[in-house]
């Protein structure tokens, strides 16, 4: 997932070809699922075998320092980035943080306050809320299990498909001024992207039970889930990625930002898909040590990858029609930095003996 999003978000000829190359799933949805999914496990885990107060401040200090990575990804933008997107009039880059050129001073608070979410910094705050309720939400399943707070979270989605996020917001508005805009809150539907955010927290919770059975599914529903995959894969490279190409309308049912209903269809069918055949495919695969380096530091790996990706735009701009050879290059670097950030983050949080 941090391959594929690096590739979909660094400008090369690769981004578009690449881009949500499994159907109508990006690497943000699997992402934000895997993460879940690890945190319900490890602190589930916690809960499980020591305490529920101890899984709630490992549930914190995580927050907290996604929340300083994300802090120090906005000073990075609002420093050198901004420096040198005037300074060359890189418009790649003033596009994409022109509230903070027009008001900078809220544009920091606000991004502070996790409110004023740029373009490509929009993914960690939402990894914060949605840690920062964990802790009372496996609590809450724990105790009373977990279909009351898969009710709830669906319901949250079916309304964040009818604009909840912005009725909040203007409700808000009402009563306090809101000097962000609301398209300047970030890409993410919160309401939306929460459920899977749950599903991924109650699959990986669910594992810490030695009496839980293994995920399985009837051969009705794999059948289902082989016919969805590929329709959309086909589908999606037949067409391109807006699956009904001018009708915004229907592409809302594969919304990105919304998390739409045919879109969430698609990424349970991959889901089942992996479950089912991704074991023993792995047993046939060799190991692919390059890619789990990255994945043991996914969150400094992750941030680094905005750093190049920002710096790559204000520098050469947001093109798409470079030589092959200047991508390749520009590859190459990118992929071993980001290497080189896993091994040293994972050197510095190694344990001492």
């Amino acid at each position: 997932m941090l391959v594929l999003m690096t590739l979909t978000h660094l400008p090369t000829r690769l981004t578009t070809p690449l881009g949500q190359p499994f159907g109508f799933v990006s690497a943000a949805e699997g992402f934000v699922l895997l993460s879940a999914y690890m945190a319900g496990l490890v602190y589930g885990r916690l809960a499980w075998r020591k305490s529920v107060g101890e899984m709630e401040v490992a549930f914190w200090k995580r927050a907290l320092k996604v929340y300083w990575c994300q802090a120090a990804t906005l000073a990075f933008l609002f420093t050198v980035i901004a420096f040198i997107g005037v300074k060359v009039e890189q418009t790649a880059v003033t596009d994409l943080m022109s509230f903070y050129l027009q008001r900078p001073f809220v544009a920091l608070v606000s991004g502070l306050l996790l409110i004023y979410e740029p373009p490509l910094l929009d993914i960690l705050p939402l990894y914060v809320l949605f840690m920062l309720v964990s802790p009372w939400v496996l609590a809450l399943a724990l105790r009373h299990g977990w279909a009351p707070v898969m009710i709830v979270s669906a319901l949250l989605w079916v309304l964040a498909q009818f604009g909840l996020g912005e009725w909040i917001y203007d409700a808000t508005s009402a009563f306090v001024a809101m000097p962000v805009p609301f398209h300047e809150t970030g890409s993410f539907a919160t309401y939306g992207w929460q459920f899977l955010w749950m599903m991924g927290l109650w699959m990986g919770a669910s594992r810490n039970d030695p009496k839980a059975p293994p995920f399985s599914f009837p051969n009705p529903v794999l059948v289902a889930a082989v016919f969805v995959g590929v329709t959309c894969m086909v589908w999606r490279h037949k067409v391109g990625q807006a699956p009904f190409e001018a009708n915004e309308k229907l592409n809302m049912l594969f919304d990105k930002w919304m998390l739409g209903p045919l879109r969430l269809l698609d990424l349970f069918a991959l889901t089942i898909l992996t479950i089912r055949f991704g074991p023993a495919l792995t047993r046939r695969l060799p190991r692919q040590h390059y890619l789990e380096t990255l994945g043991k530091a996914s969150l400094p790996v992750f941030c680094a990858h905005l750093v190049i990706v920002l710096l790559t735009l204000s520098l050469f701009g947001a093109k798409f029609d470079r030589p092959w050879w200047l991508d390749s290059l520009l590859l190459i670097f990118c992929f071993v930095a980001l290497y080189v950030v896993a091994r040293i983050s994972l050197w510095v949080d190694k344990p001492q003996e």
